[in-house]
């Protein structure tokens, strides 16, 4: 299902205390962005126990119970995660990967709150939860009977509401910081391969595991562990970040002349992170024309390409990060900018092409 509009985190409380305590909500999203914390952490704010149901292990006998013989009737007993006296949130996690036959298995007990004989409690909720199509999942189509009982609510990452989360929960301040300073790095698009890929989840792993090794962690299990939390570009970028950390050495230096641009080979993950740092700079102090540049912005273009030339004779794979285009290839950095880098270093702007 295709998001229209999409709310953040923060936003979610509210949008369910008014939707989930009149009708069932479907909240839909990335793997990893918070989904299923987000759901109990409403239902224990209403005073609520949160039954999740996980949709990829259950059969339609898991929902609708077994039978029983009663005055000479046979009666379905639902299970008892189920039937229960007190209201509850009734949390059905990945529901749209479930078979069809489950799918409709929770027809009833969607809209009529409702399975054989049993209902639920007043005052209980139903809120299911999934990942899209899109999203390189197990996901399967969910019928439209199913679609029209449910209000569908589309969540995105926030980085903002992540990091209010992330300091009152104890994360790393190693991944506080960097997330602080690299926001979309905090959530990436799955990949179609099998490779780690950044989402909230995968940041709170990390930040688990360099607790658990301390500041006495070595460089290569370091380098583990990120490996194996983060994509692949941002995992570079992280143990960067963490040499810069240990060893004081920033970008500050670099621009001030106090530094060169690290040139080992074991450094490039380094070299990378400066890189974008660099990058960054520019696109915040670089006027957008030319006509708006000062005298000082002038000295800062003349100081910047001059370190792009240096940083070219260590790497032009890595000087192209700095003057590369964005996603969508429009220009990150001014056009006068690059015009005058082009002129200056025609070697560097012919390799970006």
């Amino acid at each position: 299902m295709q998001a229209a509009v999409t709310v953040t985190p923060a936003q979610i409380p509210d949008l369910l205390l008014g939707l989930a305590t009149v009708r069932p909500v479907f909240l839909w999203g990335a793997p990893g962005i918070g989904k299923s914390s987000l759901v109990r952490g409403f239902a224990e704010s209403l005073g609520l126990e949160c039954v999740s149901l996980l949709g990829t292990q259950l059969a339609p006998e898991d929902l609708i119970g077994v039978p029983q013989i009663r005055d000479g009737r046979s009666v379905f007993c639902p299970p008892e995660s189920i039937a229960r006296d007190e209201p509850y949130c009734l949390f059905l996690d990945e529901l749209n990967a479930a078979s069809p036959d489950v799918q409709k298995a929770f027809y009833s007990l969607i809209l009529d709150r409702r399975i054989g004989s049993y209902e639920l409690p007043a005052g209980s909720i139903v809120i299911g939860a999934g990942n899209r199509a899109t999203d390189n999942a197990l996901a399967r189509p969910i019928a439209s009977a199913l679609v029209n009982r449910l209000t569908h609510v589309h969540l995105r990452a926030s980085a903002a509401d992540w990091l209010v989360w992330a300091g009152e929960n104890g994360i790393h301040p190693w991944v506080t910081d960097y997330v602080t300073d690299r926001p979309d790095h905090l959530w990436s698009q799955p990949p179609k391969t099998e490779e780690p890929f950044s989402t909230p989840r995968s940041w709170h792993m990390l930040s688990d595991a360099l607790h658990s090794f301390g500041p006495g962690i070595g460089e290569e299990t370091l380098k583990v562990i990120v490996h194996g939390t983060l994509t692949p570009a941002h995992a570079v970028s992280f143990c960067g970040y963490a040499k810069i950390v240990r060893h004081s050495f920033g970008i500050e230096a670099i621009l001030k002349g106090d530094a060169s641009w690290p040139a080992r080979i074991e450094d490039r993950d380094l070299l990378y992170y400066l890189a974008e740092a660099f990058r960054g700079r520019l696109v915040k102090e670089l006027p957008r024309q030319k006509e708006h540049v000062s005298e000082s912005m002038r000295q800062t273009s003349y100081r910047a390409k001059s370190l792009l030339v240096r940083l070219a004779e260590i790497s032009v794979e890595v000087a192209q990060t700095v003057i590369a285009d964005d996603a969508d290839g429009r220009p990150v950095l001014p056009a006068w900018f690059l015009v005058e880098a082009a002129r200056d270093m025609p070697r560097l702007v012919e390799a970006r092409r």
